[in-house]
């Protein structure tokens, strides 16, 4: 089977050592993502509901380079700073996966990466499911 990698140009991907997606056959996974814009600017700075939004629009561009969409989705992995903010993440997810409904998990964490990142999350898509 062909592999994929897709990659951002992220400086931390070649630092690290990881892509933002890989595909396997008709599998793709989307490693955990922040709300960074291209220029690594942080969006949404202290607002948990637009980095959400900001995340999942990302990534529905990265599905898109895969010949995906947000409609294979079948996972998500929600890691937030403050676990009281469920709500504002929830109605965000929703906006997008209200009648897609995928597997979900939200777990509070103690910090991510950066300290004004308030939320990361990671995706699981099967084309065609």
């Amino acid at each position: 089977m062909e592999r994929i990698n897709v990659s951002t140009g992220a400086k931390w991907e070649d630092i690290i050592g990881y892509s933002r997606a890989v595909k396997i056959g008709n599998v793709i996974e989307v490693t955990g993502t922040v709300a960074t814009d291209g220029s690594g600017e942080l969006v949404g700075k202290g607002d948990v509901y637009l980095q959400t939004k900001f995340i999942i629009l990302k990534v529905e561009k990265v599905l898109e380079q895969l010949g995906a969409s947000l409609k294979d989705v079948v996972r998500t992995r929600i890691y937030a700073t403050d676990i009281s903010k469920w709500e504002e993440i929830g109605k965000a997810h929703g906006e997008f996966f209200g009648t897609i409904k995928p597997c979900t998990t939200m777990v509070q964490v103690s910090a991510l990466i950066g300290a004004d990142y308030l939320v990361e999350i990671e995706f699981s898509a099967i084309l065609g499911a």
